[in-house]
């Protein structure tokens, strides 16, 4: 695509996703399918109490699916590397489909754990080799605009997995038969669109003269010492954003509010997200990654902060509305950030590193407010809200400016070797 068109309608909606290539097509409905047939996660505690199992099997299982997502997340990038977007894409969804129907026939605690664990990593994989395939066929300047298309399909298929996932068993007659064979076809078939649709491999050839040494992969990610700043930016971040599905409805029901307002907060910020991320994000993506990341970033401390306001129901629906604003805001250009952070060919282990420290986040945040909560009672929002104010200081500080347009791409950069900079993760820092 010719570099003028692509500056000036990079931030049409229609427009980047009827000229992007098959193949990014293919991830965008690939990413929306991974959610959508996402039942298991919704349904876990039922499913394995309906098995009868105690309420201290499913904590653990919980737990498990929990610790594979995280895991998932950072093998996904190296299985990009080593098998190309493709086979980690196939391996990914053909191990979901296969496992998650075994659930139903597994006859003891220890394999019905082991196959969650298992569910969850395969799961995963998918993500890391789906953001690098992104970020490798999209232009520099939409790159925001077609990672606000990727979280557009993760919110409107963590929306609908529960209703598809409660039509289907009903339709089984209350049975989890329908429900858990409905998940593993859907993962199937899309592991068979993908065969026929992905790319192999990325543009840079396994083993070309850019390819990342044995030697390095996360262990070069680890050197670049302004994204771990981005990455604690992230886990800070994560942390403070998953306190809505954990300490809120705790806290809300400690002071006596209806359970109404949890659940309309929750679908306003649903409603909020799916409605008009995309339409900010036309305008949101030409401001500098650094503004946006870190006006996300002190926008949903600020919300969160809100809760903790002595006015009864309003504080739920003015903190959702704040910190939805900046999930709109801030979360394309977060998740478009890591694909041109470091350089090209460790670019998928950026992006697993990314998605491992928003999954672990994610999994701690929990643990940490409930704990804040039954210690500090509303002053858990203000103190919860201080770690994205740290986010905020973190990522205007890690955040280095992106390539503006494509021909500023095709301007060669100096050699390593004649900056004297050790690592292609050092010369990043000198370009700037």
């Amino acid at each position: 695509m010719p570099a003028e068109a692509g500056s000036a309608e990079g931030a049409k909606i229609w427009v980047t996703y009827r000229e992007a290539p098959l193949a990014v097509k293919t991830v965008l409905a690939g990413v929306l399918v991974n959610r959508l047939s996402g039942f298991l996660q919704v349904f876990l505690v039922l499913f394995l109490t309906s098995r009868g199992y105690s309420k201290g099997d499913t904590v653990i299982a919980l737990g498990v699916y929990g610790g594979g997502a995280v895991v998932g997340s950072l093998t996904g990038g190296t299985l990009a590397d080593r098998l190309g977007v493709r086979n980690a894409t196939m391996l990914s969804m053909a191990g979901t489909s296969v496992l998650t129907a075994a659930l139903l026939y597994l006859p003891d605690f220890p394999l019905v754990l082991a196959a969650v664990a298992l569910v969850s990593l395969g799961a995963q994989l998918f993500r890391p080799a789906s953001a690098t395939l992104l970020a490798e066929l999209t232009d520099n300047d939409r790159q925001v605009m077609v990672f606000a298309m990727y979280r557009f399909g993760l919110n409107v298929g963590a929306t609908a997995a529960p209703l598809l996932g409660y039509a289907l068993y009903n339709a089984g007659g209350h049975s989890y038969h329908l429900l858990l064979w409905g998940e593993a076809a859907i993962a199937l078939a899309y592991g068979c669109f993908a065969r026929a649709t992905l790319p192999a491999r990325m543009r840079k050839a396994a083993g070309g003269p850019d390819a990342a040494p044995p030697s390095q992969g996360y262990a070069a990610v680890l050197r670049d010492r302004r994204y771990l700043l981005y990455l604690a930016a992230v886990l800070c971040h994560s942390a403070v954003y998953t306190q809505y599905l954990s300490t809120l409805p705790l806290y809300l029901n400690s002071i006596g509010t209806a359970l109404f307002w949890y659940t309309f907060a929750v679908s306003l910020n649903g409603f909020i997200v799916i409605a008009f991320e995309l339409l900010v994000t036309k305008l949101s993506q030409q401001w500098p990654v650094k503004v946006t990341v870190g006006a996300g970033f002190a926008l949903i401390g600020s919300g969160v902060a809100c809760y903790g306001l002595p006015i009864g129901p309003a504080a739920v629906v003015i903190g959702t509305l704040v910190w939805s604003l900046g999930e709109i805001l801030g979360g394309p250009a977060i998740f478009a950030y890591p694909a041109k952070a470091g350089p090209e060919h460790l670019r998928s282990r950026y992006i697993g590193s990314f998605q491992f420290m928003f999954g672990l986040g994610t999994a701690l945040g929990p643990v940490a407010g409930t704990w804040l909560f039954l210690r500090l009672g509303a002053l858990v929002w203000p103190t919860v809200a201080l770690g994205s104010l740290l986010a905020a200081v973190f990522g205007l500080i890690a955040v280095r400016p992106l390539p503006q347009t494509v021909a500023m791409a095709e301007e060669p950069a100096p050699p390593a070797a004649e900056s004297g900079c050790m690592s292609a993760a050092d010369c990043a820092d000198c370009v700037e």
